[in-house]
């Protein structure tokens, strides 16, 4: 390149290189200016900001300081700090005002350190006689301030909004503001933590609350201006609380909607409640009438006994009417006891609301016979309570019971035995006069003796055995059922007497002890013992008698029958010599049956016999006893006929003795039935039983005669030795039967021997045994 175009082209460069200058600078000036007039702007701002600040700190009493390196200077609100240096009692300058703050209290002081040295926050209200400083600090780099307000001695300890908010932050239970419409505004902690959001407004967005009822409560109590309260049972921390909802209405719009946990208070109204109903529900189940008047006099309650007792309307005790109005009620259905002046018989009932002592219980006997016990207390709520108890049946039992006791001591007195009775705690209940004369004690000993101890000491005289008594006392007192079962038993007393003593337990607890003197009862039965024996010895004679009368008749007789047989057959004889032979011959024959008669009796009584038992055949039994007795009806001229049943079959029995029975009743029934009559032998089986009867169409049996048929030597008069019929009782009875007799004077008899079908000796029955 040559040298003219390097000077062009350094040329060219100048001339570029300045106009970039002088753009750059033109450039720099325009934004200095612009940022000239954002800085004169803020300044405007600020100025205007400080002006409206110092103004509105002048407008709302309040005084700002700042301290600088110790130093205190005014930057708003001069007549504020001149009343709050009235109030410290300081100078009116922002240093005086502060050295007062720190001069007030220690801790003012330490807090204002704090602010200055450390830069440290604080609040604080300094209070004096003629009010209050309310002080607030922070610090700004250097600068440390101060916000004072002063307060009024009527205004001082209100809090500030913050402090206010703080202090509803620390409580327990839900609170908040809302809205006209109920929607939250603010809330403390405890009700975000319960609705479970950051702020009101979260919760008010996603539509959380405490209760839906609450906030319905805080839009009616903005709607009406008033305070509205209701209580509702709330989940919280997974507990169900009872929660008291208050919701007042704010100056300047809002609600606010404060809380209180009453869940004990609502469990403790539910028990008593509850305890109210049981105790009304218990009311209203017993007997007796219960009414419950208040303080005002008025009906606060009565049982369902109340009404039936008076016979009073429900629907009436319902509008709670007056004691006086229910006396009045009474009076007119005539329910209450008469009297002359009921005026003034009710003024006197109705006075005794001003007695709160004790007051003792009445007896009411009304108009309908009906007598009632009342019984008057004070209610511990005030008032008074009333109870009707129909004593009615209790004194008719009372005077029941009076007059069995009075009949139980008038029947122990008639007895012989001494009777004395003792309660489970021992003491003497009842006695009658037999005991009395039986210990030689009075009445009044007795008396005074109460117990059983006291009895004995009046009893030993008469009995020393003391171990005797020990016993009996046991029988009384102990509690042990085996030491109070019945006892009995036989003592001697002092004066010789033999008394026996029994005790026995009575239902109700007591015991009966019982005395007797057997002394001669014991003499008695001495003699009847030797007396006993003497007849026993008579008897064994007697029967031996017998057996050896009756063997030394039947030797003769043997030989008579003998003898008698052998001349009916001799030739030679007159038919008139045969009769008389013959005669002799029958008689002596009967003179054998009746000493066999008395031998077979004598040993029934001795229980000496003993039957042979064996199977036998009723229907033979009754035609051999028609065969061994047809020639005898024959002779008489008598029809006798058997009649037994098919199934009568078999029965166990002792087959002579049953012969023997048939014989004596045939021969019996032949010899009272006359010529042309009938005898009957019939038998059947019935109800476990062989029924033999022998019936006979004679003359019968009279009627004073067969209470004493079967008795021995009843039928002399009848033509026998009258062991007859006493044999056929006692054979039957010793087979286990029983014999019967059914007789009319002129109709004939029928004599019935019942017999088990198995045998049963000695199993006869009693009350057929005259």
């Amino acid at each position: 390149m040559t040298s003219p175009d390097l000077i062009l082209a350094a040329t060219a460069g100048a001339v570029c290189l300045a106009l970039c200058a002088t753009l750059w600078a033109m450039s720099q000036r325009r934004r200095f200016e612009g940022q000239l007039s954002q800085l004169r702007a803020q300044l405007e701002g600020l100025e205007h900001g400080g002006l409206a600040a110092q103004a509105a700190a002048e407008a709302f009493d309040t005084v700002v300081v700042a301290v600088e390196g110790g130093a205190a200077r005014l930057v708003s609100g001069e007549d504020a700090l001149a009343v709050c240096a009235r109030i410290l009692g300081a100078p009116a300058d922002a240093q005086g005002v502060v050295d007062a703050l720190a001069g007030a209290d220690p801790d003012y002081a330490h807090k204002l350190a704090g602010l200055f040295e450390r830069g440290e926050a604080c609040a604080f209200e300094a209070r004096a006689a003629d009010g209050g400083v309310s002080v607030e600090g922070r610090a700004t780099g250097a600068l440390a301030w101060l916000r004072l307000t002063a307060a009024a001695a009527d205004q001082t300890g209100l809090p500030d909004a913050v402090r206010f908010a703080t202090f509803l932050d620390g409580l327990v239970e839900p609170a908040w503001i809302s809205g006209a419409d109920g929607t939250p505004v603010w809330g403390n902690a405890a009700y975000l933590r319960v609705v479970g959001a950051a702020s009101a407004a979260e919760a008010a967005r996603e539509g959380k609350t405490v209760d839906r009822a609450a906030d319905a409560l805080a839009a009616e109590a903005a709607k009406v201006g008033e305070l509205r309260e209701v209580v509702r049972w709330v989940p919280i921390d997974g507990r169900r609380r009872a929660l008291r909802f208050s919701a007042q209405p704010l100056e300047g719009g809002g609600v606010g909607v404060f809380s209180s946990d009453v869940t004990e208070v609502e469990d403790m109204r539910d028990a008593l409640k509850k305890h109210v109903e049981a105790h009304d529900e218990t009311l209203n189940h017993i007997a007796d009438a219960v009414a419950i008047f208040s303080q005002s006099r008025r009906l606060a309650f009565h049982n369902t006994a109340f009404a039936e007792l008076w016979g009073l309307e429900p629907a009436w005790l319902a509008e709670r009417p007056t004691h006086g109005e229910v006396l009045d009620r009474l009076r007119q259905r005539r329910r209450l006891p008469e009297t002359v002046d009921y005026a003034k018989w009710k003024a006197a009932e109705l006075a005794r609301y001003e007695d709160l002592g004790p007051q003792p219980d009445e007896m009411w006997d009304l108009p309908d016979g009906r007598t009632l016990r009342v019984v008057r207390q004070p209610h511990p709520l005030g008032g008074m309570l009333l109870l009707y108890s129909d004593i009615t049946g209790e004194l008719r039992l009372k005077a029941q019971y009076n007059a069995l006791i009075q009949v139980q001591q008038a029947t122990l007195d008639k007895l012989n035995d001494a009777v004395a009775v003792f309660g489970s705690d021992g003491r003497l209940r009842l006695h009658n006069e037999a005991f009395e004369s039986f210990w030689n004690v009075s009445a009044q000993a007795l008396e005074a003796a109460v117990d059983f101890e006291g009895v004995v000491e009046l009893c030993v005289p008469r009995l020393h055995d003391l171990s005797f008594w020990r016993e009996l006392k046991g029988r009384v007192a102990d509690p042990d059922p085996q030491m109070r079962a019945p006892t009995s038993g036989e003592t001697r007393t002092s004066d010789n007497r033999i008394i026996v003593y029994q005790s026995r337990p009575l239902p109700d607890g007591a015991t009966l002890i019982a005395f007797a003197d057997v002394t001669d009862t014991r003499d008695l039965q001495a003699a009847l013992a030797d007396r006993s024996q003497a007849l026993t010895e008579a008897e064994r004679l007697k029967r031996d008698f017998v057996g050896n009368v009756s063997y030394e008749l039947r030797t003769p007789l043997t030989t008579i029958i003998g003898y008698s047989e052998l001349l009916e057959r001799a030739d030679g004889l007159s038919e008139r010599s045969r009769g008389h032979v013959a005669s002799v011959r029958a008689a002596a024959t009967q003179l054998a049956r009746s000493i066999d008669d008395v031998l077979d009796m004598a040993q029934i009584d001795a229980g000496e016999m003993a039957l042979e038992i064996e199977d036998i055949r009723v229907a033979g039994l009754m035609s051999d006893a028609q065969e061994r007795a047809l020639k005898a009806a024959q002779i008489g001229g008598v029809t006798l006929s058997v009649e037994c049943d098919k199934d009568v079959g078999l029965i166990r029995g002792d087959l002579k003795r049953l012969s023997q029975i048939l014989d004596h009743l045939v021969e019996n029934a032949l010899r009272q039935t006359p010529p042309d009559g009938v005898v009957t032998l019939s038998a059947r089986r019935a109800l476990g039983e062989v029924r033999l009867d022998v019936s006979d169409t004679g003359r019968g049996v009279p009627f004073h005669v067969q209470a004493h048929i079967f008795d021995r030597f009843v039928g002399r008069d009848r033509g026998g030795p009258g062991l007859g019929l006493a044999l056929v009782k006692a054979l039957v009875e010793l087979h286990g039967g029983w014999v019967a007799l059914e007789s009319e004077p002129g109709a004939g008899s029928t004599f019935t021997c019942h017999l088990p079908e198995t045998q049963q000796p000695g199993a006869a029955q009693p009350e057929f045994g005259f």
